[in-house]
């Protein structure tokens, strides 16, 4: 993880509330079934500043048109997120539903509308309970404190468990701490998918060096996770900085800068392999990881392609170490390289080199698909780039849920 030894990382609990100066609530206000918390507000006690990652599906659910305005604007300090309900390809009043909520949670925290960004995960195309999100968001709001844990699990869909990390950086003499809260399990891809990420911070960073850390951050993390080839209208990463820490601004090129950097890369790829590893149906994370690229830009992309093959991810589920359909989903990448140059592991068996298969034990490298976390590594023979690329099994138990996911 840490790539700067004179640099002290330390993993933490509390996901996006490790920082100091946030706090969070949760409500359960009936969009989702009786009792299932369903709406949760994060909140910055002082002023901060805000960057954020949108979909780049050309289809966008009104809660992100609305995000995208007030992040714009840059002192973004709260979100307002509710699961079950998507508020996407609902017109002009899943739009004015988005605003209403942006100004109910702003009324309650006590902020301008324009400091608060909205978030919605769950079915496309259905209008919001309005009258139950106004009343949950009143609970949410007298119940904040610094357990986040309601939060993390109100904006869970198809989710089996909360997604939290969070680490503390200390770099000469300074200590900041970075956190973060995820969901995610189903329309995953690149580009992000049915993921919504609140990421925070109590470093002090300006506005335009925020923006470049996250979205660096995001293309080699969360646009790194593939569970099923779906990019939806919700995707959202959002990340808030409030200086709570104390401390100076943290300069691009200094060494604070570049630990925040490296600290915002690890909380974002723990996230995303709790993505992957929770994705519809699965039963292992898969990894793949692409070494001797001409660029690292290559290597991700080639990675992407191995993860998110639907033959690839069978043959995991099946535990069928079957090279060929990694070497085909790398020739389709898009990206260029040498066939002949290309050798294939999965775990420690090594399979394929020079352009032809390698005599090996094929229950080795069977059994070598057998745990819970899954490793197939490529290695290349046109550069010294690499990169990696987090997906999962696909299991009919996948079928299943999206089969019946609106009844």
């Amino acid at each position: 993880m840490n790539k700067y030894p004179e640099i002290g990382i330390t993993e933490l609990s509390g996901g996006a509330l490790a920082p100091e100066g946030f706090v969070a609530g949760a409500a359960a206000c009936g969009i989702r079934e009786e009792g299932r918390l369903d709406l949760g507000l994060l909140l910055s006690e002082r002023p901060a500043v805000a960057a954020a990652v949108f979909t780049r599906n050309r289809v966008k659910g009104a809660p992100v048109v609305v995000s995208r305005e007030a992040v714009g604007r840059g002192r973004v300090r709260a979100v307002v997120a509710n699961s079950g309900n998507a508020n996407a390809a609902t017109g002009r009043g899943g739009l004015e539903d988005a605003r209403a909520m942006q100004r109910l949670a702003a009324r309650e925290l006590g902020l301008r509308p324009e400091e608060v960004a909205v978030a919605s995960t769950g079915v496309i195309g259905e209008r919001l309970p309005m009258e139950r999100v106004e009343a949950g968001i009143r609970r949410a709001a007298a119940g904040l404190g610094r357990d986040g844990s309601g939060f993390a699990a109100a904006i869970l869909t198809t989710d089996t468990r909360i997604k939290q990390a969070a680490v503390r950086v200390e770099v000469e003499g300074a200590e900041f701490t970075v956190g973060g809260t995820a969901k995610g399990s189903g329309m995953i891809h690149p580009n992000m998918g049915t993921m919504l990420a609140f990421l925070t911070t109590d470093a002090a960073l300006e506005g335009e060096t925020l923006r470049g850390a996250l979205s660096r951050a995001v293309d080699r993390t969360f646009n790194r996770v593939t569970v099923d080839g779906d990019t939806s209208p919700s995707d959202m990463a959002l990340l808030i900085a409030n200086g709570a820490a104390g401390g100076g601004v943290l300069a691009p090129g200094s060494p604070g800068h570049a630990a925040f950097e490296e600290a915002l890369e690890e909380v974002g790829r723990r996230l995303a392999r709790e993505i992957a590893r929770d994705g519809e149906g699965a039963t292992k994370l898969l990894e793949v990881v692409v070494e001797g690229a001409p660029s690292e830009e290559d290597a991700a992309r080639l990675a992407r392609s191995v993860a998110g093959s639907n033959l690839v991810k069978a043959a995991v589920a099946g535990e069928d170490a079957n090279w060929g359909r990694v070497l085909t989903a790398l020739g389709y990448s898009g990206a260029g390289f040498d066939p002949e140059g290309v050798e294939i592991h999965f775990g420690p068996v090594l399979v394929f080199a020079g352009g032809e298969p390698v005599e090996h034990d094929i229950s080795a490298a069977n059994a070598a698909l057998g745990g819970e976390e899954v490793g197939i590594r490529i290695r290349l023979s046109g550069g010294s780039a690499a990169a990696a690329a987090w997906g999962c099994d696909l299991t009919s138990r996948y079928v299943e849920i999206n089969g019946s996911y609106r009844t």
